[in-house]
């Protein structure tokens, strides 16, 4: 009964935390400090946008796509030809005979008035549209470090799980053997409590490869040496659900700022010059040239200039082809852009249907589940001790506990991940974003089985990048 009481002594540090999560109020959450202002990842974040090669490559085709504008409008290179003419094959008689001359001769095409406008109007508008990129890049990497950041942090507080976990089993461990040994245990549970401390000592080394690897992902984003060091200080708990204001305003500030759709909107802008271009492309060029031939001697310079003009006379083949090209490419463009507007819009209304959701969640866990499971370990203990329960019933009763500590986490990390795709103005579906939460089941405990939400790769900041899940190896055999 001593090693009962030295279990229930244990379990009470995790109770009176479920305790006191489950009795904060809603307008004490939100004093909690947000990961925005955490410290470190405010660092990383500067760090990454300042060392990430993503947005210097984007910096880059911007500057390119710039220099093309005054390409665009440039007149075409003039032509200098140099020639001689002489009277025969014996001699040169240029001096001598009339006809014979040298030629400095000069050309210069001059493409008909409006076309190198419009020529330069289509090209600034592609700078334009290769400008959202840049803009698509930084969002995508402040995106992908509160991700891996928010990754970071729940495999710390599954770690601390863990190590809570690991101290009941053991002292559950060190009481069977007791019991075992005075006759009355069974060996069964001698066994099971054996079994369950290598299965944690299992999840301890998977836990610790992951949080390597979370911390080397963070230290590549923002441009460290792999193997540096990351402290932090911010536990999941301590994050509030984020809120986005009501649907019309959350879709408003999402068509604002959406990359995609600024970039599909000037590439409609673009098409309709396109379409004027291939219009006056049916006019015809001009070529200027003029030249004066040296004689020699006695006899005076000649000189001679030209105007020429080009004769579209193939247009049913080529200019008028290109008109229609063009305005097929032009409600190409416009559909595309109807589309991600519709996207983005049922994006907007996805997240606020899941925050909602997922904000019921947690008051349910904060208001109900969190208490209920600390009560039932308690009581269950107490069963135990008059010998009204099992142990296989205590050590489930303890493990739930952990079970819904860890899915309350997840909940309140799928919640921020929501945040962070809507601060992304990201097109990715919700079920790739936060699915950890909303009766996935990866839970430790003995038999658990995995989350729903499987681990995805990081996007690499490009335009409607994708958002990477959370993890969700759970800890099940705990």
């Amino acid at each position: 009964m001593r090693h009962v009481a030295l279990l229930l002594a244990l379990l009470s540090p995790v109770a009176a935390l479920a305790q006191d999560d489950a009795r904060t109020p809603a307008t004490q959450a939100t004093s909690i400090p947000a990961l925005v202002t955490d410290p470190t990842l405010s660092q990383l974040l500067t760090e990454a946008l300042e060392s990430r090669p993503e947005l210097r490559q984007a910096e880059a085709q911007v500057q390119a796509a710039q220099e093309r504008v005054p390409q665009a409008g440039a007149l075409p290179d003039p032509v200098l030809q140099l020639g001689i003419q002489n009277d025969g094959f014996g001699e040169l008689m240029i001096g001598e005979m009339e006809g014979s001359y040298y030629s400095i001769m000069a050309s210069q095409a001059v493409p008909f008035p409006g076309k190198r406008a419009l020529r330069t109007e289509v090209a600034r508008l592609g700078a334009r549209a290769a400008s959202t990129q840049v803009l698509r890049a930084r969002l995508s990497i402040e995106a992908e470090v509160r991700r891996g950041y928010l990754d970071l942090l729940l495999t710390r507080e599954r770690l601390v799980l863990l190590d809570r976990l690991e101290a009941l089993w053991k002292q559950s461990a060190e009481t069977v053997r007791i019991r075992y040994e005075a006759g009355e245990g069974a060996q069964s549970d001698l066994l099971r409590s054996q079994l369950e401390l290598n299965r944690l000592r299992q999840r301890r080394l998977a836990l610790n490869a992951e949080e390597r690897t979370r911390v080397q992902t963070l230290n590549r984003l923002s441009g460290r040496p792999l193997d540096t060091p990351l402290p932090t200080t911010l536990r999941v708990r301590d994050l509030r659900v984020p809120e986005f204001g009501d649907a019309e305003s959350a879709t408003k500030d999402a068509l604002e700022r959406s990359p995609e759709l600024a970039q599909a909107r000037v590439t409609v802008e673009q098409a309709g010059r396109q379409v004027a271009l291939a219009r006056r492309e049916r006019l015809p060029d001009f070529t200027v040239s003029a030249g004066v031939m040296p004689r020699g001697g006695d006899f005076p310079p000649m000189w001679q200039a030209n105007v020429g003009v080009t004769l579209p006379i193939f247009s049913g083949r080529k200019q008028n082809r290109a008109v229609a090209e063009s305005s097929a490419n032009a409600e190409a463009t416009t559909r595309a852009t109807e589309a991600v507007e519709q996207v983005l819009r049922l994006r907007v209304l996805e997240r606020l249907n899941t925050l909602a959701a997922l904000r019921d969640t947690v008051a349910l866990f904060r208001g109900g589940i969190l208490m209920q499971s600390a009560a039932t370990a308690e009581s269950t203990l107490t069963q135990y001790r008059v010998g009204r329960a099992s142990f296989a019933s205590v050590l489930e009763a303890n493990t739930g506990i952990i079970r819904d500590e860890e899915e309350y986490l997840r909940t309140l990390v799928d919640a921020q991940r929501l945040a962070i795709a809507q601060a992304e103005v990201s097109l990715e579906p919700v079920g790739s974003i936060a699915a950890g939460g909303l009766g996935s089941g990866g839970m430790p405990g003995a038999g658990s089985t995995p989350s729903a939400s499987a681990p995805a790769a990081s996007s690499g900041g490009t335009a409607g990048t994708a958002p990477a899940a959370s993890s969700s190896s759970s800890m099940s055999g705990m």
